[in-house]
């Protein structure tokens, strides 16, 4: 069988659109890679990332009829669902999270933790398109250590731990990650 990159996807596009269910299963066998590792890039939970991978193609099944073949790669239509599958999931989370204004010390004196600032300047940002824009901007470190420390909520040893690092590269890889985000975000402004 020739693979659809060698000129068959559109002949494929157009079986799938008439409701072949075989020709949607060679299309879905060639690109669920691609998809696969794209939201593994970018959501670093396995099981997050198979959810949102197979939302990203029951989406594409269910809308395969409002697809048109204009000479580009099917995958770039599948990596486009599963881009706003992501920043939906990013909108939900950021509406999670909690922001503490301040840790007291000495009973008086309020100062505020670096983790307390990152959570305040994450959930200050206004639009889960520009956070989206702004996490795309940092390494995949970087990337993990943001998304678990302060959209999944996580502590710092847990954080750590999670990513077979010390507590150290933990607070090196957040401090970075905000820092290229405030960039992102002052360019963006």
């Amino acid at each position: 069988m020739t693979p659809p990159r060698a000129g068959r996807e559109p002949e494929l596009l157009v079986r799938a659109r008439a409701g072949d269910r075989e020709a949607f299963a060679t299309l879905y066998n060639e690109h669920a890679p691609e998809v696969s590792r794209y939201i593994r890039g970018r959501v670093r939970d396995m099981h997050l990332a198979e959810d949102l991978t197979s939302e990203t193609f029951l989406r594409a099944l269910r809308r395969i009829s409002t697809f048109t073949w204009q000479g580009r790669d099917f995958g770039a239509w599948l990596v486009t669902i599963a881009r706003n599958l992501i920043v939906d999931h990013f909108k939900t989370a950021r509406a999670r999270l909690e922001v503490v204004v301040a840790v007291t010390l000495d009973g008086d004196v309020l100062v505020d933790s670096a983790e307390d600032e990152g959570l305040r300047e994450l959930a200050a940002i206004e639009a889960a398109d520009t956070l989206h824009t702004a996490l795309l901007a940092l390494t995949p470190d970087q990337y993990g250590a943001v998304q678990l420390r302060y959209l999944g909520q996580l502590s710092l040893r847990e954080t750590a731990t999670a990513m077979h690092r010390s507590e150290g590269s933990i607070k090196q890889l957040t401090h970075r990650g905000l820092a290229t985000m405030r960039r992102r975000l002052a360019v963006a402004a």
